[in-house]
């Protein structure tokens, strides 16, 4: 007489089990829908047809730039969109060449396969809508790869089934994990003791949240007492709210890149700290000035002790310093020493049953919040440019966030056309001379 194998945690329930009926069967499973097909028929074509042609184009692209370089010219020095440019074409070939193999997979039913490629896809779009602000702004160019960021994240998390049910199984673990978890008062926490905090994703948000605040904060006291005493700055970098994200941002970084390392030598949290914090603050400022021609803070001219000038400042041309890289130090080791512990207490005494369904809540605000304010400085700087909006959402932001709006909200940044990358530029070089007789 056959028996029926045990089941593994029996109280969990889980999909496929006998007490789900309605869960497809693993033969129903392995079957690929045919929209999935059509999708994927459509990626392979893309691909094919892509990957040739932009390579093609990079090659003359740059064959031209050899011989006759005055004819790609956007801008007084068109180096820098000349090789933000040139890296979107590379990066639309990987992406054209991913967009191949995930394809395939999807035609050969390699779900895992699948599942594994659209991560590589999801990073080379975001990639290139990056580059697509840098280049161009926020418009219209942006709906296609948005479109496709959204159907890979569905697919990456849905495409094959053995993932969706170890994900529900992890996260009914995990459920019951946390329950224990509080009542031993170790809720947050590394449950391997490999790091100090769980790296998941409501702990980094909230990490995220409360740094954007306090960074703030800090900041707005820093200018006040040192930068102009008794004069307030708003130093808020988001449309809404008192956030300002390089600060979150940082404490990410810093939190994952340390979190291993909460017991080590002082020196090395130090020297770990003003690294991440040095170089994401320089990334940062070339990305705004790039894609906005927006300055928000400028180290130029900084010297050590008064003594000779800033080797830091000089490398990265005043986007960060010597002296803010060291303060990026001091709070990586504060806040890994002792703010990280309290925080995670803090975040603790969000009642259980919201936990999840406020942070995904407070996640769409603050990732409105952000596209909101991208939209507004790319409106700004069009303005600024002398280029006039047409479109209902160009109409909305100068309705509702003017220029003098942004001028009061973000009083610590200044926009400067002819610095961006983009390609229309010519356009802000022919309206700068007008905008300067009328001043």
């Amino acid at each position: 007489m056959s028996t029926a194998p045990s089941r593994p945690y029996p109280d969990l329930d889980l999909p496929g089990n006998d007490l789900d009926p309605q869960t497809p069967t693993p033969e129903q499973a392995k079957k690929i829908p045919l929209v999935l097909k059509v999708y994927g028929l459509l990626c392979l074509g893309n691909g094919i047809v892509a990957a040739p042609v932009l390579a093609i184009f990079m090659f003359l692209w740059g064959w031209a730039l050899i011989t006759d370089p005055s004819d790609l010219s956007v801008n007084i020095d068109p180096t820098l969109t000349v090789i933000i440019f040139t890296i979107g074409v590379i990066i639309s070939v990987a992406d054209a060449i991913a967009l191949v193999v995930f394809g395939i997979s999807l035609l050969r039913n390699r779900r895992r396969h699948a599942a594994l490629i659209s991560h590589v896809l999801i990073a080379t779009t975001i990639i290139e809508m990056l580059v697509l602000i840098m280049l161009q702004g926020i418009g219209t160019e942006l709906i296609r790869p948005a479109i496709q960021l959204v159907i890979l994240i569905a697919l990456s998390v849905s495409v094959d089934p053995s993932l969706i049910q170890e994900r529900e199984l992890k996260r009914r673990l995990r459920d019951l994990e946390d329950r224990e978890a509080a009542e031993e008062g170790m809720l947050g926490r590394d449950p391997e003791g490999k790091g100090y905090i769980e790296l998941n994703f409501f702990n980094l948000f909230w990490v995220f949240v409360v740094c954007s605040v306090l960074g703030l904060i800090i900041e707005t006291v820093y200018h006040m007492v040192v930068v102009d005493p008794g004069v307030y700055q708003d130093r808020a970098g988001l449309l809404f709210g008192p956030f300002s994200p390089i600060y979150g941002v940082g404490a990410l970084l810093m939190t994952v890149a340390l979190n291993r390392f909460y017991k080590a030598n002082p020196v090395i949290i130090f020297v770990v700290s003003a690294v991440i914090g040095g170089v994401f603050e320089a990334t940062v400022s070339w990305f705004m000035q790039t894609g906005f021609g927006a300055v928000a803070w400028d180290y130029s001219g900084s010297t050590i002790f008064g003594l000779f000038p800033d080797p830091v400042a000089i490398l990265f041309g005043g986007r960060t310093s010597t002296l803010f890289m060291c303060m990026w130090g001091a709070l990586g080791f504060v806040w890994i020493k002792f703010c990280l512990p309290r925080l995670l207490g803090l975040i603790n005494l969000i009642p259980w049953k919201l936990r999840y369904s406020l942070t995904a809540v407070c996640a769409v605000l603050m990732l409105v919040n952000s596209v909101m304010t991208l939209q507004a400085l790319d409106c700004w700087y069009e303005r600024l440019s002398g280029i006039t909006g047409t479109s209902p959402v160009e109409e909305f932001y100068a309705k509702r966030f003017d220029n003098a709006y942004m001028e009061h909200r973000f009083q610590s940044m200044s926009i400067t056309p002819e610095n961006a990358s983009r390609v229309d530029n010519t356009a802000a070089d022919a309206a700068a001379p007008s905008a300067q007789d009328a001043a």
